[in-house]
């Protein structure tokens, strides 16, 4: 496996430092692939998307000192600038929101967001009586990511995933057991100018919380800037998917023992907003019909059958498990770039490094 795996210890400003010195190379990838992306597909130049970083980085540094300090950590390591890391952090923000303008501006259909679809199973329906969540992360291709263990005093531990240069984590667990899945949605009322808690950094908060409530009011409190869909679990069996839009959220429970999400809202018209791509909203509800199916095709479910309902093919062009269109437009390539598999109870994390059709789950341990 190729992933790196790093460990992290100390303060926010120590662990970004450690970061970003390991994964140096790799942030320097992910932000030349960025600016390209922000450019090309948003329209944006590398000097606007430093001056909106820049003040992005203020707001968190208000909101969250920790996080912020996790930032300017990952460039001094790295030997990056604190406006070219803040990019990669509020990357979510800048370019889903500058897709949707550029998009409506030219009066076509917005690029798509992928494609991620996500799941989580109550431990009466696994086999091992274990709360399992996880998912598919479908994104561009080229991007580089790590799985990141990291430690702190007066936090839980936690094992994630993350883009190289994003600091924290953003798809893992916790040694509370509380674990996150993610996936991209968007709404017309999405504005990065609010520069309210980020994506990211909600991620960060998410899996530093000791209870469900905790975690649950990170998403619910004040309101965001750019929608996106959080599906938090807990042990012994508690799980929430919440649809959060700027001014709304819609949360979603258990349903037969089992929840799925992937690139859309199940009631737009029901928290009053309007998603800004109809087109994509049906092959994203064929992957989100396609996994309840699956899920409840066979009781009880173990890890081993997850992990081959994740390498499903069964709706193309855009499928569960993702591989990149040589024949599709450059700017809506995009694969599975990895497939996580969770055991709450036993912290443990199952994970590729690609698509899972061809890429084997290695298995990690928080307690390792």
């Amino acid at each position: 496996m190729t992933l790196p795996v790093l460990h992290l210890s100390g303060t926010p400003y120590e662990q970004g430092v450690q970061h970003g010195r390991q994964l140096q190379a790799q942030i320097a990838h992910n932000l030349a692939i960025y600016f390209d992306r922000f450019w090309r597909e948003a329209n944006v130049s590398q000097a606007e998307v430093l001056q909106r970083a820049a003040r992005y980085a203020a707001a968190i540094a208000t909101d969250n000192a920790g996080y912020h300090a996790g930032m300017a950590g990952i460039a001094a390591g790295s030997g990056f600038s604190l406006a070219e890391i803040a990019a990669l952090n509020v990357r979510y923000e800048i370019l889903y929101y500058n897709n949707v303008v550029t998009a409506l501006a030219k009066g076509t259909a917005a690029p798509p967001v992928d494609g991620c679809t996500a799941f989580a199973v109550a431990p009466a329906g696994t086999s091992n009586q274990h709360l399992l969540l996880g998912q598919n992360w479908d994104w561009i291709p080229e991007v580089r990511g790590a799985l990141l263990h990291t430690s702190a005093p007066g936090q839980p531990a936690t094992l994630a995933f993350t883009e190289a240069g994003i600091f924290g984590g953003k798809i893992g667990l916790n040694e509370a057991g509380l674990g996150l899945a993610i996936n991209g949605i968007t709404s017309m009322d999405d504005d990065w100018t609010r520069l309210s808690k980020p994506f990211h950094v909600r991620c960060y908060e998410i899996l530093r919380q000791w209870t469900f409530a905790a975690a649950v009011n990170v998403v619910v409190g004040p309101g965001r800037a750019c929608s996106a869909n959080f599906l938090i679990a807990q042990v012994p069996d508690l799980a929430v998917d919440i649809e959060a839009a700027p001014q709304a959220d819609n949360q979603l429970t258990w349903d037969d023992g089992c929840l799925v999400h992937t690139n859309h809202f199940v009631d737009p018209a029901g928290l009053g907003i309007t998603e800004p791509d109809p087109e994509y909203r049906v092959t994203s509800c064929r992957r989100y019909d396609r996994m309840q199916e699956l899920l409840r095709r066979s009781r009880p479910v173990s890890i081993p059958l997850l992990q081959n309902y994740l390498q499903d093919h069964t709706t193309p062009p855009k499928t569960i498990c993702r591989h990149e269109d040589p024949a599709a437009p450059i700017d809506e390539r995009y694969s599975t770039i990895t497939a996580i598999i969770m055991d709450l109870h036993q912290r443990t994390l199952h994970i590729t490094d690609g698509p899972p059709c061809e890429n084997p789950f290695q298995e990690y341990a928080l307690q390792s």
